[in-house]
C-alpha cells in the first residue's frame, strides 16, 4: 500500500474555528500525527464506550460489579511495573489546576513536587482554552512562559519548578473543533497528542519526560488501549519504548475491581494509581443508580472515613506497592479562608486530618487544589514519610472484599444538603459554561467531579424510597424544582442583577432540571453542556 502524502492524509480534516495566534499548534506535521491517532484508535474507543453501556445494562438487570474471574491469574501472580523515572520517585504533594497562563506559572512555582496540568475536570474545553493551554505548556517546558496581570504584576517561572504531568480529557469527550472524516476527534487523543508532539523532545532534553495522568478509565481493556496509543506514538515520533509514563486515576467504581489488571496492561509505561475520590463517589452513584439499596446520604457525610472509600484507598495502596508502583492520595478541596481566622483554622485542620489518614495508610503522596495548602500537606508527609515514598510498605495486612467496596455509607439526607447540591451544581455549571472549569464555592475548590456528585444525587434521591429528607419529606421533582427556583434567587441576590443577567445561571438551572427529571441517567453533564460552548 503506498504511503499517503501529508496533503492527501489531511484532505478530510477540518478545523471549525479560527486559531489566531496558535497556528503553530496545528501545523501540518502536528495535524498529521493527530489524524493518525484518530484513525487508528477511534473505532476501538467506540467499542470500549459501547462496552461501558453493556456493563451498565447488566448492573441494571441485577448484577453487581466484582473482581474478574478471567484475570485471576494476573492478580495472583508475581510481577512488577517496569520502573519509575527519577523525577517521579518523590511525589509527596501534587497541585492540580487548569492550564491558564497565571495558573501554570503559579503551580510550577508553588513548591509542590508535581503540577498536574488539567485539560479535563478543571478546564472548560472551549477552543480558546485548549489552544491557550497547549501554548502555555510549550512555553513552560522551554522556561519562556511569563504573565503580566492587569494590575501590572509580573509572573515568570523560577529556576526550579515542579515536575509537569498533563491530564487529557476522558475517552468519552469529543473535540468538535477538529473534524476528521466528518467526525469530531477524540478529546483525549487531541490533548495527549498535541502535548506529546510539541514537547516530548524538549522534556527529554531537560532531563524529564512526557508524563500523563489518565482519567476515568473503567476497565483494563481501556488501559490496554492507552498502552497501545503510547507504543504507536513512541514509534511514530522516534521515542524509545517506555519513554511515556502514566499515572491512572482510579476514579470509576468499575476500575476499583481491576487495579491489578490496569497496572499489568500498562506495566511498561505506568508508574502509579491515584485515588480520584470525588469522581469515584460520582461513579459509585452512576453505576448503582437503579438500585434503591445504594442511595447515598448528603455529600458532606460521604468522607474518606466511610468504609467503602477507606477500603478502596487501602486496596489501591496494597495493589500498587505489591507491583512497585506509587499509590497517590486524593484531593483536599479546601482553600484558605480570608478574613475569617476561625474558618481558616478549621479548613486547615480538615486538610491535616485528611493527609494524616493518607500518609498513615501508606499513600506515597497527595493532591491539593490551592498553593496555600501545600505547606500543610508537605509538613504532614515530611514528618511521616521521611523517604521518597512508601512503596516498601506492602500492606500485606489489607484484605479488601467485594462486599467492602459495595458497603454503602450510612447517614441522612438533609434539606441543607439538598440545597447545597442544587446551589453548587448551578454555580459550577454557570462558571463552566462561561469558560471557567475550576471554581471556588463555599470555601471549597469545586471542579466538574463535585458538580457531577451533586446532580447525580438529585437524580438518585428522586427515584428511590430512600430519597427522603431527615424531616420525613419525600424528595420529588416538585420539591427540587421549588428549591432550584429559591436557590437561583439567592444566587441572584449574592452576585447582583448585572452579573446574573450577563451570566449563564438560567441555562445552568434549566440543564440541571432537565438532567434531574430525565428518565435516563445522563452519563456526563459536561457532554450535555459541551453543546453550548464555542
Amino acid at each position: 500500500m503506498p504511503v499517503q502524502t501529508p496533503e492527501k492524509l489531511l484532505q478530510d480534516v477540518r478545523v471549525t474555528l479560527p486559531t489566531p495566534g496558535y497556528d503553530h499548534l496545528l501545523s501540518q506535521e502536528a495535524l498529521t500525527f493527530l489524524v493518525l491517532l484518530q484513525r487508528k484508535f477511534d473505532e476501538r474507543i467506540q467499542n470500549l464506550l459501547a462496552a461501558r453501556q453493556q456493563r451498565q445494562a447488566k448492573i441494571d438487570a441485577g448484577a453487581l460489579p466484582g473482581f474478574l474471574d478471567e484475570t485471576r491469574h494476573i492478580r495472583e501472580s508475581d510481577w512488577k511495573i517496569a520502573g519509575t523515572p527519577k523525577d517521579l520517585l518523590d511525589r509527596r504533594v501534587e497541585i492540580t489546576g487548569p492550564v491558564d497562563r497565571k495558573m501554570v506559572i503559579n503551580a510550577l512555582n508553588s513548591g509542590s513536587s508535581v503540577y498536574m496540568a488539567d485539560f479535563e475536570d478543571a478546564t472548560t474545553p472551549t477552543w480558546s482554552n485548549l489552544l491557550e493551554g497547549q501554548s502555555n505548556l510549550i512555553a513552560a517546558v522551554r522556561r519562556t512562559l511569563n504573565y503580566e496581570s492587569p494590575e501590572g504584576k509580573s509572573y515568570k517561572l523560577n529556576k526550579s519548578v515542579a515536575t509537569l504531568i498533563v491530564r487529557p480529557r476522558g475517552l468519552h469527550l469529543p473535540e468538535k473543533h477538529l473534524l476528521i472524516d466528518n467526525r469530531p476527534m477524540r478529546g483525549a487523543l487531541f490533548d495527549f497528542g498535541l502535548h506529546l508532539f510539541h514537547n516530548a523532545g524538549e522534556l527529554l532534553a531537560r532531563g524529564t519526560g512526557p508524563y500523563f495522568y489518565l482519567p476515568k478509565l473503567e476497565s483494563h481493556l481501556e488501559s490496554r488501549l492507552w498502552n497501545d496509543v503510547f507504543v504507536f506514538s513512541q514509534d511514530y515520533l522516534g521515542l524509545k519504548q517506555g519513554t511515556i509514563k502514566a499515572t491512572v486515576l482510579i476514579e470509576t467504581f468499575a476500575a476499583a475491581f481491576e487495579m491489578d489488571e490496569i497496572l499489568y496492561e500498562m506495566r511498561d509505561h505506568i508508574v502509579g494509581l491515584n485515588c480520584g475520590r470525588w469522581d469515584y463517589i460520582f461513579s459509585f452513584i452512576k453505576l448503582l443508580r437503579n438500585k434503591p439499596e445504594y442511595v447515598l446520604p448528603d455529600r458532606a457525610q460521604v468522607t474518606m472515613a466511610s468504609h467503602f472509600l477507606n477500603a478502596y484507598s487501602q486496596l489501591l495502596i496494597r495493589t500498587c506497592h505489591r507491583r512497585g508502583a506509587h499509590a497517590m492520595g486524593g484531593m483536599a478541596a479546601q482553600i484558605p479562608v480570608k478574613n475569617d481566622t476561625a474558618a481558616n483554622d478549621l479548613a486547615m485542620a480538615k486538610v491535616k486530618e485528611d493527609k494524616l489518614r493518607e500518609v498513615r495508610n501508606g499513600h506515597d503522596g497527595t493532591w491539593v487544589a490551592h498553593p496555600g495548602l501545600i505547606p500543610v500537606a508537605m509538613d504532614v508527609f515530611n514528618k511521616h514519610m521521611p523517604s521518597a515514598n512508601q512503596i516498601n510498605n506492602q500492606r500485606a495486612d489489607v484484605q479488601v472484599t467485594e462486599q467492602d467496596l459495595l458497603q454503602v455509607s450510612k447517614g441522612s439526607i438533609t434539606e441543607s444538603g439538598l440545597r447545597r447540591n442544587i446551589s453548587v451544581a448551578i454555580q459550577y455549571m454557570e462558571a463552566w459554561l462561561g469558560g471557567q472549569g475550576c471554581v471556588p464555592i463555599n470555601n471549597l475548590m469545586e471542579d466538574a467531579a463535585t458538580a457531577e456528585i451533586a446532580r447525580a444525587q438529585l437524580w438518585q434521591w428522586v427515584r428511590h424510597p430512600g430519597g427522603m429528607l431527615s424531616d420525613g419529606r419525600q424528595i420529588t421533582l416538585t420539591l427540587i424544582r421549588s428549591v432550584i427556583t429559591e436557590e437561583l434567587e439567592k444566587i441572584r441576590e449574592q452576585v447582583g442583577e448585572s452579573r446574573f443577567k450577563q451570566g449563564h445561571y438560567g441555562l445552568a438551572a434549566r440543564l440541571l432540571d432537565e438532567i434531574t427529571s430525565s428518565n435516563e441517567f445522563t452519563d456526563f453533564l459536561t457532554v450535555v453542556a459541551y453543546e453550548y460552548l464555542d
